[in-house]
């Protein structure tokens, strides 16, 4: 009976695409067609530098001599620091700090919270130090590392310190966002003036905003649609403009692999001082897209980021850039159009197109790792809810957030016409990317010392050696700030303050919900007061805190004193590791004696999990707690949290089959007297034939009156205005209407 009744799909059913984690070397074949798909992915905004880079570095006052000096000075400029931070930096020791095999700001931060109890998020309990991705054991502390940590317990400031250097980061990560497409996709059109010379600049502002528009407007049908395309056209871009490269090298001047000494440095820096120190804020353009190896960690392996770089990457665009310099040591009076007109004439216009595609790969990757980036930030109550779509039922990771990608639409749109000039959107862009790199140098070193336990003055050596470089061109892009750079910290500011107030108002209300808890015995002694009665059904009350009753239950139960047969307190909670399986997401235990029916059950996500929209939560609570009752009723563990594991895969399946089956059906298929053991698993199945409510507060927060003038701006404008205009937590949740019901309260926090 039970082998002919079909069995529903396991919850969170989702393909995921990673790397595996098998301890196991893997495969040639793996490692090189992961090599080949990060190459679309990783390599977009990259690869796509050379459009830009020798047109922002020239466009101050720096001139060209007939000596050369000046060509010569910043392609050693430009070898060695794409030597130094992506090929040394990040392929030699970023990488390898990776949280469970994921990377980037959130990944290096998550590693320092849970080494050295840093986390702010609220509701952390003991029981997630027991998650398997959790893992903290491994070498014992120095001293160094147990000083550290004794240093963050001490002072909760500099804890919010770190939070801050990591929001600082992800605001300009966000700049990226609004950047990258902006000067990629006017680069490559403005290659156009190179043939039509009479074209008015409006024309190329509006085909490039054009694109922008159609960039933006496809991003709703996912990546995958269109990410067979990537990886080749990545390639091709790569082998041309490499090509192009090795073709001016040997035309124009053959000499010019004496400028990757690093002699030319220090004679560039002699000879045209302070002008000089002010075009390094084109320089770093270089290197914009060198964070992403590490932010896509999680979609890839290490060697396979570390192959496609060092064998095809790297050396193809050391050759542009070399070839791009050979011309302008002969063509001086180029030098806003080098990259196009050092294009042989047979080949542009296939070459423009190529750019052009190449432009629109790299902007959207960048758009692509600004969604994944805001649904972090969502998940560590950093940011306010917002609406996330998963775009691929077979690729994980995936998604599409509908209000963002029209606020990154509205601005590309703005800075294009407002700006007009890729030089200015170039300096807005090099300073956004400094602080994004120089952001990971200042985590580094904590991470070495907490989590590797290596000495400090390792980790000091590490900080002051790529510190000092990127903070040469931190300084350097800080001097165009009135030329375009104040658009990265303008942004940022907004940014940083949607975030931060939403993190801190978030954190005040929930100290304001411990505050507040009401015991069970306080509401049961309510009870010949209140006419309390029990009525058939499930309540699903959700809640903040995971201990204790909430107080919008109290609030729920003094004005409507009433509880369901069933009562289920439901807390949705992030932890700090990437991912939560399946089997460890969900916590069950009981509230007050086993004849009260009501259960506490908290829900665990990572950092990277995705809340499915499709997930049938209904459903799956109500066969984890079939799953508990039995087990509980099997191991005499009352009272207690189980753990599902123990449960077997056969009997997981027949409770996921009952939990969505009538309990009249069950009785004929014959489950229910085959697998329960107890009247209470039967109530269950009947309370839920009766319904199941959802009781959601509704709180608005609001300062104290002895607060002070910027709490009270924070918490009652800023904060309020959020809360209203953002998504609200049962459109978040997925609850249908007629199922729900909201509690209003005021939180005084």
């Amino acid at each position: 009976m039970r082998s002919s009744t079909p069995t529903p799909p396991p919850p969170f059913a989702a393909e995921k695409v990673l790397v595996s984690r098998d301890p196991k070397r893997p495969s040639c074949k793996t490692v090189l067609t992961l090599a080949y798909q990060s190459l679309g992915v990783v390599y977009g905004d990259l690869s796509t530098s050379p459009l830009y880079v020798y047109k922002s570095t020239f466009s101050g006052k720096l001139s060209l001599h007939e000596n050369d000096e000046e060509v010569f000075g910043v392609l050693s400029f430009i070898f060695w620091t794409l030597t130094l931070i992506p090929l040394f930096k990040y392929i030699c020791f970023v990488l390898s700090a990776d949280d469970n095999g994921e990377g980037g700001t959130f990944a290096l931060y998550s590693l320092l919270c849970r080494h050295s109890k840093l986390c702010t998020l609220p509701n952390q309990q003991d029981a997630d130090e027991r998650l398997s991705m959790y893992d903290v054991q491994g070498v014992a502390d120095t001293w160094q590392s147990s000083m550290l940590k004794e240093f963050f317990k001490k002072h909760p400031r500099c804890r919010n310190g770190l939070l801050v250097v990591v929001l600082l980061a992800t605001c300009m990560a966000i700049g990226d966002g609004v950047l990258t497409p902006t000067i990629s996709v006017l680069s490559a059109v403005s290659g156009v003036g190179v043939k039509i010379e009479d074209l008015h600049e409006n024309y190329i502002v509006a085909i490039s905003c054009v694109i922008l528009v159609g960039l933006f407007s496809l991003q709703h049908y996912g990546t995958h649609r269109v990410g067979f395309m990537f990886a080749p056209i990545v390639i091709a871009w790569l082998l041309c403009i490499s090509g192009i490269g090795i073709y001016n090298i040997m035309r124009w001047n053959r000499n010019v692999f004496s400028a990757l000494s690093p002699v030319y440095l220090f004679r560039f820096l002699k000879s045209t001082g302070k002008e000089g120190w002010v075009s390094l804020g084109g320089v770093v353009l270089c290197i914009t897209g060198a964070e992403t190896m590490f932010a896509n960690l999680g979609h890839f392996s290490p060697l396979s980021i570390k192959l496609a770089f060092t064998s095809l990457v790297y050396p193809c665009l050391i050759l542009a850039y070399m070839g791009e310099a050979a011309f302008l040591s002969k063509h001086h009076e180029d030098i806003q159009q080098s990259f196009y007109k050092a294009i042989p004439e047979a080949v542009f216009w296939p070459i423009f197109i190529v750019a052009t595609f190449a432009a629109v790969v790299g902007s959207q990757a960048v758009i692509s790792a600004t969604f994944s980036v805001i649904s972090q930030c969502c998940a560590l109550s950093c940011f306010p809810r917002v609406k996330i779509v998963h775009t691929s039922n077979h690729i994980y990771g995936q998604i599409y957030i509908p209000e963002i990608n029209w606020i990154l639409m509205c601005l590309c749109l703005a800075v294009t016409i407002g700006l007009r000039n890729t030089n200015f959107i170039g300096h807005a862009y090099g300073l956004a990317f400094a602080i994004v790199i120089f952001s990971t140098t200042c985590l580094m070193p904590l991470v070495m010392i907490v989590v590797w336990k290596k000495k400090i003055m390792t980790a000091v050596t590490f900080l002051v050696f790529f510190g000092s470089i990127e903070l040469l061109y931190i300084s350097a892009s800080f001097i165009k700030i009135p030329e375009g750079g104040w658009i990265p910290l303008a942004l940022s500011m907004i940014f940083m303050t949607v975030m931060y107030t939403w993190n801190y108002g978030t954190l005040r209300k929930h100290e304001h919900d411990l505050e507040n808890r009401v015991s069970v015995s306080q509401i049961l002694a309510l009870g010949p007061t209140l006419g309390i009665v029990r009525v058939p059904g499930i309540g699903i009350i959700y809640a903040n805190v995971v201990t204790g009753i909430p107080a919008v239950f109290g609030h729920f139960a003094t004005n409507l004193p009433a509880f369901h047969q069933i009562l289920v307190f439901v807390c949705i909670k992030s932890v700090q590791v990437p991912f939560v399986s399946e089997e460890e997401r969900f916590l069950l235990g009981r509230i007050g004696p086993k004849e009260f029916r009501m259960f506490r059950c908290i829900v665990r996500y990572g950092y990277k999990d995705l809340h499915r929209d499709n997930y049938d939560f209904e459903n799956v609570l109500v066969s984890r707690m079939l799953e508990f009752v039995e087990m509980e009723a099997e191991s005499h563990l009352v009272g207690s949290t189980v753990n599902h594991e123990l449960a077997d895969h056969s009997s997981k399946q027949t409770l996921q089959l009952c939990s969505t089956l009538s309990l009249e059906k069950a009785k004929e298929c014959g489950l229910a007297e085959n697998y329960f053991h107890k009247d209470e698993s039967l109530e269950i199945l009947k309370a839920k034939e009766f319904g199941v409510v959802y009781i959601i507060g509704h709180s608005y927060a609001k300062a104290k009156a002895s607060s002070s003038l910027v709490k009270k701006f924070a918490i009652n404008l800023i904060f309020a205005f959020l809360s209203k205009n953002f998504r609200e937590p049962h459109v978040i949740l997925n609850v249908p209407h007629s199922l729900l019901l909201e509690v209003g309260m005021i939180n005084y926090v």
